[in-house]
């Protein structure tokens, strides 16, 4: 769910590494302290997949996975315009404004900017919206989101990068469908597939 939190933040709110805890407390009779490692994590108004560790070693197996570029995520988002070509990369360097929580597009020379690089294409249009799969080559705040408004291409309800309205429920519409890592002890291959949120938009281009 969108309201969902990875990660305290001032709100104060309970996280989703506490719901865990307790799911795993409950399902397993442990006593004491569960573990429940936060290897990356979604904006609050995202949706999607998200991945934790059971253990400590797992943890630290799967944050090198992460570090090194082992993983793989692939992000859907519905924006209100066309790019003006389906299909491309984008570029840019980011700088981050911790007050605001927003991210600007910047030049190389800027103080504290870091590159950032996606590469996307088209999926499926409606009458209005259009959906893109984005690969991410970097980990950026906010990455997506800045990089498709800096083209014109706002993703639905995202009022902090241009958005027109807001959706009721106040997420945005920009889902992690995918992720693909290995499994920290075997090592096998693993592919995390999310289903799309229960709204008719993301219903209509789930088809």
């Amino acid at each position: 769910m969108p309201s969902e939190i990875v990660q305290g933040d001032k709100t104060g709110d309970a996280t989703l590494p506490d719901a865990i805890k307790a799911y795993l407390k409950e399902k397993y009779n442990k006593p004491g302290n569960v573990f429940c490692g936060v290897i990356h994590r979604l904006d609050r108004p995202t949706s999607g997949a998200v991945v934790f560790a059971k253990t400590s070693k797992g943890l630290e197996r799967l944050n090198a996975q992460f570090r090194e570029k082992d993983t793989h995520k692939v992000y859907w988002a519905i924006v209100d315009k066309l790019p003006a070509e389906k299909n491309g990369e984008l570029i840019h360097y980011l700088k981050k404004n911790e007050k605001q929580n927003k991210s600007y597009i910047s030049t190389a020379k800027t103080l504290g900017a870091k590159e950032a690089k996606l590469s996307y294409r088209w999926i499926k249009s409606s009458d209005n919206y259009h959906l893109l799969e984005v690969h991410l080559e970097t980990g950026r705040h906010h990455q997506i989101r800045a990089q498709l408004s800096s083209i014109g291409c706002i993703i639905k309800g995202d009022l902090k990068y241009g958005a027109k309205r807001s959706n009721p429920d106040g997420s945005i519409c920009l889902h992690a469908r995918e992720l693909s890592f290995n499994h920290p002890t075997n090592q096998e291959p693993i592919t995390v597939i999310a289903p799309v949120p229960q709204d008719p938009i993301w219903q209509f281009f789930e088809q």
